[in-house]
């Protein structure tokens, strides 16, 4: 399968003010989906703008035509099941069937207390992640939904008429570990990984590699169980979070020779970040446009 090229803009610009434009662009240079981070806030970018990911995504659907959108990824820290799936089937709608969900069990960051909660633990953020997908899954493919779960109920949830794309739109799910692995096996259309944070600061690439190919592994081994063929999900690495950094955006020899070495190991979708000045994803936006128009030819 030839590499799919795709793109996360950060929504921290206002619409009128750069965040259009940025949609339309990565439409015009051709990027498979252009994808939206899903938080409240998020890091270094907590005390500036922030705009939420389902109505930049709404706003991106309206200026776009082919271009997928997505969220990488949404998570329980602040999603209820019964109200994402109507935002989603709406989203979907009016997207003409272009949307994908990134979706993982969340983390520690701002998200995890904004609504006046004590971080969940890494068990119950399984818990809970392992009853939201399921949930999430029925709320999408079916017309009235119930359920009291240990988590998340619902009570004769409505979701006519369902998703355009059909049975629902495509989960990507963000996992590592054997029970997030096990659900992408099984709800998954596409797995998602960031590498292995424990590289992240004092790592090589090589060992990043080597910390990828023994996840696609283990995702091999959780289809297996799940009586499901491994080359049935897309394989997503979002970038910006191995050893390498932005080094792969520095030419486009260098992003060809990351993207080849990932490809190798299976991956079907290769992330970057569009840049942002002055941040972590700081890159020379010439070079940026210049892998989207013409990496993926290189690497067939």
């Amino acid at each position: 399968m030839s590499l799919r090229l795709s793109t996360v803009i950060l929504p921290y610009r206002r619409w009128s003010e750069g965040g259009r434009s940025a949609w339309m662009r990565a439409e015009q240079l051709g990027f498979h989906t252009a994808y939206s981070y899903d938080h409240l806030s998020w890091r270094s970018f907590r005390d500036g703008p922030w705009f939420g990911a389902v109505p930049t995504l709404t706003a991106a659907a309206a200026v776009t035509d082919r271009l997928r959108l997505g969220t990488l990824v949404t998570s329980p820290n602040f999603r209820h099941p019964v109200t994402l799936a109507k935002e989603l089937i709406s989203l979907d709608d009016i997207s003409g069937g272009r949307v994908t969900l990134g979706i993982g069990a969340g983390g520690t960051g701002f998200d995890a207390t904004a609504l006046g909660q004590e971080p969940w633990s890494p068990r119950e953020r399984a818990d809970r992640f392992a009853e939201f997908v399921p949930l999430l899954d029925r709320l999408l493919t079916e017309d009235a939904v119930s359920h009291e779960g240990r988590f998340y109920s619902a009570h004769e949830a409505r979701n006519i008429p369902g998703c355009v794309q059909r049975p629902r739109l495509p989960f990507a799910v963000a996992a590592t570990g054997p029970r997030g692995l096990r659900l992408a096996a099984r709800y998954g259309q596409a797995w998602v990984t960031t590498g292995d944070p424990k590289l992240y600061e004092t790592g090589t690439p090589e060992q990043s590699v080597e910390a990828l190919r023994g996840q696609v592994g283990k995702l091999s081994e959780a289809c297996a169980a799940a009586g499901r063929d491994v080359a049935d999900l897309d394989k997503i690495l979002l970038t910006g979070f191995t050893p390498d950094r932005t080094r792969p955006l520095e030419s486009l020899d260098a992003f060809v020779d990351f993207a080849g070495r990932h490809q190798q190991l299976g991956f079907t979708e290769i992330v970057i970040h569009w840049p942002i000045p002055d941040s972590d994803f700081a890159a020379d936006q010439k070079v940026f446009e210049r892998i989207a128009l013409e990496a993926t030819a290189q690497l067939g």
